[in-house]
């Protein structure tokens, strides 16, 4: 997928805030017709969502001049109007990008934001703009199109890690390791056999992502504030223009629905564990006691008062993040929980939830990628520990099992030779056959076959085994589908 790009947010010195607060409605408001009494200050500072959804408004733009183009095709607004007012908004992007578009906090939100901005640049003409759409579903429309576009980015940064740990898989294939249970040694693959199972998660991750695309991708706007508009709306040329591949079904559910919300944060959120895993183990691995592989000091840092220090502090803090994410989808599983149909201002809680997952993700991946690309296996060290232990001990009950010995005496047997093994500081391949036969007659002089690392890696057979010849089966499909 080609990289995509974000869209930064505004800066952050022209924010709401930088403008004390003060009673404002009645008429000054887009809603304030109704008003006689001003807003309290205190409301003004609860309601307000502009602090966070204003990240959203080059998607608010462009939402909106597809809109204007939509009212210019069905007569609501002539040639020139929409000209006036394309080209107003697209100057109002270009100060938000700039830092020169003043906000306040009297504005509420990002939409209310640019269209205040809009009348005051252009004239009463801005005032059509809104015409046949609601703040809901003109909010739901900005959510989807920015989620578009995280979804895409994210998913590209997936590829580029898994780009990373296919290049340390294709080197690593002769190098046999200890795979673990209860993290206790188990039995012998090669390395790149565990790396390839970090690279069958990314891929379901990325398959999620993709799948969560095509719920985000159908266009809401038409719904109104949840039952449509009598305006002749041409919602599939809107959706056209935008490139939504549906359209929304229900105009109650177009406003209120968040399903796409929390589906993506349950996408991160696992993502998010895996990331949390490969993180813990490289923890580990990174300690002198284990020693398999050396972070880039690049990304590492030091101690105020330890000079001796190489910390992997961004691994720990992928580790420590990953309940940030699940924190985001626990509150907008909360939020969702209990809201009658259809638009309820909760709905507002829904943005700092997926804004923060997004950027939290997208931080660790950024780190991540480049910190895998830097990291070095210490090869020989990886396959001594794993020698240490009787590893090879299944690969001698399977044996048993094909001279016909049933596989739970086969098991009892080894555990003998294994304890055997233990008292007297021996590898099972180091036993004599005598030794063999006073535990289980069936043993012959072939037993030396399916002892030690190498044998046993051999000896695994089917799709998807430690085989090493499987594996490389493995690492030929993974390239070929990077290089299609």
């Amino acid at each position: 997928m080609a990289k995509t790009q974000k869209t930064p947010p505004p800066p952050e010195s022209t924010g709401p805030t930088a403008q004390p607060a003060k009673e404002t409605g009645g008429p000054t408001k887009l809603w304030g017709g109704r008003f006689q009494k001003k807003t309290h200050p205190a409301v003004e500072r609860l309601t307000e969502s502009l602090s966070f959804d204003r990240r959203l408004y080059h998607h608010d733009i462009e939402g909106s001049i597809a809109h204007a183009e939509m009212l210019a095709r069905i007569g609501i607004l002539s040639d020139e109007e929409k000209t006036k007012i394309e080209e107003g908004l697209r100057a109002i992007g270009r100060e938000i990008r700039e830092g020169t578009f003043r906000f306040h906090i009297e504005q509420e939100d990002i939409h209310t934001a640019i269209e205040l901005g809009l009348t005051e640049k252009i004239g009463e003409v801005a005032k059509k703009l809104h015409t046949g759409r609601s703040r809901n579903d003109q909010i739901a429309l900005d959510l989807r199109l920015w989620m578009r576009d995280e979804i895409i980015y994210i998913e590209e940064l997936v590829g580029r890690l898994q780009e990373e740990i296919l290049e340390h898989a294709e080197q690593t294939v002769e190098v046999p390791m200890a795979a673990t249970s209860h993290l206790q040694h188990a039995q012998p693959i090669p390395l790149a056999h565990y790396l390839l199972a970090y690279m069958e998660m990314l891929e379901r991750d990325s398959e999620r992502l993709l799948g969560c695309y095509s719920r985000v991708n159908e266009l809401p706007l038409g719904a109104g504030a949840g039952a449509g508009t009598s305006i002749p709306v041409d919602r599939e040329f809107t959706a056209r223009l935008l490139g939504f591949d549906t359209l929304s079904h229900n105009s109650l559910d177009a406003v209120s629905n968040r399903d796409f919300c929390m589906e993506f944060l349950t996408t991160l959120s696992i993502l998010m564990t895996h990331l949390s895993r490969l993180a813990e183990e490289w923890t580990w691995w990174a300690a002198p006691e284990f020693n398999f592989i050396d972070i880039d000091e690049a990304f590492c840092t030091g101690s105020s008062i330890l000079p001796q220090k190489k910390n992997p502090d961004p691994l720990e803090l992928i580790r420590a993040k990953t309940g940030r994410v699940f924190g985001d989808l626990t509150q907008m599983l909360t939020v969702m929980k209990g809201l009658p149909m259809s638009y309820n201002r909760d709905l507002q809680e829904d943005k700092e939830a997926v804004f923060d997952a997004a950027d939290t993700i997208g931080f660790a991946l950024e780190a991540l990628v480049p910190l895998v690309a830097n990291t070095t296996f210490n090869t020989d060290r990886i396959t001594e520990i794993a020698r240490h232990d009787p590893i090879d001990s299944t690969s001698l009950a399977e044996y048993l099992v094909m001279k016909s010995v049933p596989f739970r005496d086969a098991h009892h047997y080894v555990g003998r030779l294994v304890t055997q093994c233990l008292d007297q500081g021996k590898s099972l391949s180091e036993l004599t056959l005598d030794e063999f036969q006073e535990v289980c007659p069936r043993i012959e002089d072939d037993v030396y076959d399916a002892l030690g690392l190498e044998n046993c890696l051999k000896r695994y057979h089917g799709v998807g085994s430690a085989n090493p010849e499987q594996v490389r089966v493995e690492l030929g499909r993974w390239r070929t589908l990077f290089e299609e």
